[in-house]
């Protein structure tokens, strides 16, 4: 089969979950995996004794057993950290992680590489793996033919990126698992996303074990026309890598196309942008708030109300526990994808503080707090950090977790929570998914109080119990696995959510939360500074990413806002100088993905896209311009116009690519404030600072301070220098670019000078 014409008819994709684990006994013997030759003696015994390690900890994935219940096959990929990679360490493939002694196997047997990437709560990484991965027929042809690599894709943003690159090159769309033929010299020339065992299963008229046959066909016979192929591929990624930099700095007539083209794929109906599937778009809602406090525009507001109403009262949102799920399969948000990711969830969480902010709706205010209790619960490492994500899966299947059916209720509840309980989450019978139900609150709480003949708040306060109550029983149940690493940057994501709603709710322990994790997190440093990644069981893996300083640092930022604690405002400015010492692109600006002295892939990466998460250019430029107000060290700005100037080229071409650039640019055109608060001896009127936190003022810095430490802090943030309380009260002094307003100790003058606007410019 000619390789430019191998097509993938995928058509009614299923639900089909991953094999259980069945518990054994820890590994000591490793046996020859199918097609591939014995391991050598060392490896054997290492693989052994890292196998009976891993086993004992977590049971292991597979289907393959010998006689006494202990897994069949071993590979390569027990020596690993990751939770993904050792989800394989038993399939009967001779996987390899990511690295030189791969390429340099395949280079010497003059084989090609099989690359698939991927992650731990990936629903359809799961399916291919017990229909692929575990198939030994499979296995034996990929092992005997191939060099097979599997990579964890949160592990190694730079990889995924690259391959991701030349999957959306090749195939024109994306995602994962990601599976991609490489030559030795890591060039791709095929790649494709979730691909069936064989032919003509789930609808595919090309399955996994020919695209093995017929690629690894073309590979030997037609070797002139793969190099090309990879040639070409590799050229193209090379180019995507780096955009070229602009000439000047993007102005106000991107921020109202991108306004523009939200409001052209806003769904009216259901909220959020485009058609199924739907993903939570936090950072366009942040950006769309900032659009309406700059223009006044309704409409802005309204697309935000909409979608996080949307959201929150669909099926995508956990209604028992009070998180949020990957993302929806259909349009009204009511279907979901059942993983649960930190990240989601701390963006989420910040985007609905914001929305209280400007609205003051409780209601934005409780999910807040829904979502990072559930954040504490189900993702808080008892050290302080926050692992990343619960899978899909359970025992029971996608979703068997979640869902209920009214029997379940009626046992879990008395009669009266039970009936209120089906009647606002509408479990019904049969359910919307398969016999059960994924609960959601299409009615109002007015609406379904009244039907049942009672008053809102009795039944809002039953719910409450009954949630509770449900909560409980389903702990009961088989769990989703939990992927137990933390990654730097997710934290800092999530240290930053926990911040912010402790300042703007008024809660010390949200505060003190983002307090663990930040030491957590900060104590994960090498003794020469640096960031890992991530962090397992095992200890610190692999060298941290732009994103990893970029989030950490804005995480100590937002900490520093919530608290005025001078060491985490040092935190931050040792993070973001250590980002420009390693990432920085002196010829251009912005950083790269990755360091200075990182083994390279087929090309650097300059972050520009913030779906789903934001760019580590994005998030760092923002710092840059909160440490300049705070500092006085106008390098800072330098650095983050520069920053800006060099993505400007994408963010003309498609400004939606990049809200939270979009924020920086916004930052640019505004006059952002510089707000000191400086308080007498105790005890301190927090008015003032509650009046600067309630209120949605997303380009400002605050520093509070006691009048006893003005001198000291002022060597860390000179903006405070001379700054003394008036008549002997707390006093607030706003200020812009460094030129001050009189000082104030009034709560409803502060309030004032706060709520004047500065329109965006007309262009």
């Amino acid at each position: 089969m000619a390789l430019a014409l191998v097509v993938l008819a995928l058509a009614g994709v299923g639900r089909r979950a991953a094999a259980p684990a069945a518990p054994g006994a820890p590994t000591t013997e490793i046996t020859a995996l199918p097609g591939a030759a014995p391991f050598a003696p060392d490896l054997r015994r290492r693989l052994a004794e890292a196998a009976a390690r891993v086993d004992a900890r977590t049971a292991p994935r597979t289907r393959h057993r010998a006689a006494d219940g202990r897994p069949r096959y071993t590979n390569r990929l027990v020596l690993e950290k990751s939770p993904y990679l050792l989800q394989h360490a038993h399939n009967p493939v001779d996987w390899y992680p990511w690295g030189d002694e791969a390429f340099a196997r395949a280079l010497r047997e003059e084989r090609p590489v099989l690359l698939s990437v991927g992650y731990s709560t990936c629903h359809w990484c799961h399916v291919m793996e017990d229909e692929s991965f575990e198939d030994e027929d499979v296995a034996a042809f990929l092992n005997a033919h191939y060099v097979a690599i599997k990579v964890d894709r949160e592990e190694r943003p730079d990889v995924d990126q690259t391959y991701m690159a030349a999957l959306l090159t090749l195939a024109g769309s994306g995602g994962w698992p990601m599976t991609v033929w490489l030559t030795p010299g890591r060039q791709p020339f095929f790649a494709t996303t979730y691909v069936p065992a064989r032919d003509g299963e789930r609808g595919a008229r090309v399955g996994f074990l020919t695209l093995l046959r017929d690629l690894r066909g073309s590979f030997d016979a037609n070797p002139l026309h793969v190099a090309e192929v990879a040639a070409n591929v590799s050229e193209r990624v090379r180019a995507l890598s780096a955009p070229p930099p602009g000439e000047a700095l993007p102005g106000a007539d991107v921020v109202r196309r991108a306004y523009t083209q939200y409001a052209a794929s806003f769904d009216e109906a259901h909220g959020g942008f485009g058609a199924a599937p739907k993903f939570p778009p936090p950072a366009a809602l942040q950006f769309l708030l900032r659009y309406h406090r700059r223009t006044g525009d309704a409409r802005a507001l309204t697309m935000v109300t909409r979608t996080l109403d949307a959201m929150a009262s669909g099926g995508i949102r956990d209604q028992i526990g009070g998180g949020f799920h990957r993302y929806a399969t259909d349009a009204a948000w009511q279907i979901p994808h059942f993983e649960k990711m930190l990240t989601d969830n701390a963006q989420l969480a910040a985007v609905y503080v914001d929305a209280y902010q400007v609205t003051r709706a409780q209601e934005y205010a409780e999910t807040a707090r829904a979502i990072l209790d559930d954040v504490a619960r189900e993702l808080g490492a008892a050290e302080g950090g926050f692992y990343t994500a619960l899978d899909a899966d359970s025992a029971g299947g996608e979703g068997a977790f979640y869902t209920w059916s009214p029997a379940q209720v009626r046992e879990a509840l008395n009669p009266g929570m039970a009936e209120a309980v089906l009647a606002f989450y509408d479990v019904r019978e049969p359910g919307n998914f398969g016999d059960a139900t994924i609960l959601h609150a299409p009615r109002p709480l007015a609406e379904v109080a009244k039907a049942l003949g009672g008053e809102t708040e009795r039944l809002a306060f039953i719910l409450s119990e009954a949630r509770r109550a449900l909560r409980e029983r389903r702990a009961t149940r088989p769990r989703p696995a939990v992927d137990d690493k933390i990654v730097s940057a997710w934290n800092g994501l999530t240290i930053s959510a926990f911040a912010r709603a402790g300042a703007a709710l008024t809660d010390a322990g949200y505060v003190e939360r983002a307090r663990a994790g930040a030491r957590f997190a900060l104590a994960q440093r090498w003794p020469d500074g640096r960031l890992p990644r991530a962090t397992t069981t095992d200890g610190g893996e692999g060298s941290g990413y732009a994103d990893d300083y970029a989030d950490l640092a804005a995480g100590m930022l937002d900490l520093y806002d919530a608290t005025s604690e001078p060491e985490w405002l040092r935190a931050a400015l040792e993070l973001e100088g250590t980002l420009v010492e390693r990432f920085w692109d002196a010829e251009h600006g912005g950083v790269f993905a990755t360091e200075k002295d990182a083994a390279p892939t087929l090309a650097r990466f300059k972050p520009d896209d913030d779906l789903p998460l934001p760019s580590a250019n994005a998030v760092a430029a923002e710092s840059m311009l909160r440490l300049a107000e705070l500092t006085g060290d106008d390098a800072w700005r330098r650095r983050a116009e520069d920053t800006v100037r060099a993505l400007a080229a994408v963010l003309d071409h498609e400004p939606t690519r990049a809200p939270r650039m979009l924020a920086v640019v916004d930052w640019l055109l505004d006059q952002p404030r510089e707000i000191v608060i400086v308080h007498p001896p105790p005890p301190l009127d927090g008015r003032l600072v509650a009046t600067v936190r309630d209120r949605f003022v997303p380009n400002r810095v605050l520093t509070v301070v006691g009048a006893s430490d003005v001198a000291a802090r002022a060597a860390l943030v000179p903006l405070v220098e001379g700054k003394e309380p008036q008549n002997g009260r707390s006093t607030a002094y706003v200020c812009t670019r460094g030129v001050c307003r009189l000082p104030t100790g009034d709560p409803a003058e502060l309030a004032r000078q706060l709520d004047e606007i500065v329109p965006l410019p007309h262009e």
